[in-house]
Parts: C-alpha cells; structure tokens; sequence
C-alpha cells in the first residue's frame, strides 16, 4: 500500500457541533433581545431631571408612584396606600440596608410623595432616595 486512500469506509464516530453551536447564538440573540423586557419597571413614570450620579445599592427597595396615583414596590402594583404601606413593611423586614429608593412622576401630587415618604418612615426604611433622570 504505497498510496494510502483519503476516502476509507469506516464510519463517522465524531460529533458534529456545527448545529449546536448555532443553536447556541441563537439563543444568546434571544436573551440579549429579551433581557431589556424584564428590567422595565410597572408603571412608566417620568422621573424630574437633576444633576446627579447614578447610585447603585444592591439591597434596595424601589417604591414608584405615578401621576395618577398608582403605587408599585418593585414590580407588584398597588392602588391602597395602606395595602401599600403593609407591603412595604414585609419588605424592609426582608432586608438588611432598609433603603428605599422613591420613584415619582415629576407630575405627581406634593401630598402623594409626602405621604408615600410618611409611610416608608413608619415600615422602618432608615434611608430614602428620591430617583431623578440625570441631565445629559
């Protein structure tokens, strides 16, 4: 046998992974189109403009209030401020830091943030942060 054959008839054992590596970017492409969905808030407010730097605290609570009164603590909605309040007791007593981060429509009544900051006092938040949209 001087020249050997390229073509032999034994059978392929080796695994194609051509189809699972497309199957793969596939689904990366779908999380990276999906994952922006899930950070959306429950109520779109729009936030007063400050000039601020964006703060990051891990073991946070964020409480929205829309300018129609619409209540929300992180993704659960509420329209009775004592249900609210109740809520926002259980969650503090989950966490350690005890900060609560106020998300409020620039168009939302006075009466209705002081009264959501009153409530947030009274579950026990040690510290409130009322969010802004930073001025580019």
């Amino acid at each position: 046998m001087a020249g050997a054959s390229i073509e032999s008839d034994e059978p392929i054992t080796d695994i194609n992974i051509t189809p699972l590596v497309d199957v793969c970017l596939v689904l990366v492409i779908i999380f990276m189109v999906t994952a922006p969905m899930f950070s959306d808030p429950p109520i779109k407010v729009d936030l007063p403009s400050a000039h601020t730097h964006e703060g990051e605290e891990a073991d946070k609570i964020t409480v929205t209030l829309s300018k129609d009164g619409q209540y929300a603590i992180d993704a659960e909605k509420f329209s009775d401020p004592k249900k609210l309040g109740e809520a926002l007791k259980a969650a503090l007593a989950a966490k350690e830091s005890k900060m609560v981060v106020l998300r409020a429509d620039k168009d939302a009544l006075h009466g209705q943030l002081t009264d959501l900051m009153g409530r947030a006092k009274d579950a026990g938040a040690q510290s409130l942060t009322i969010a802004t949209e930073q001025i580019k």
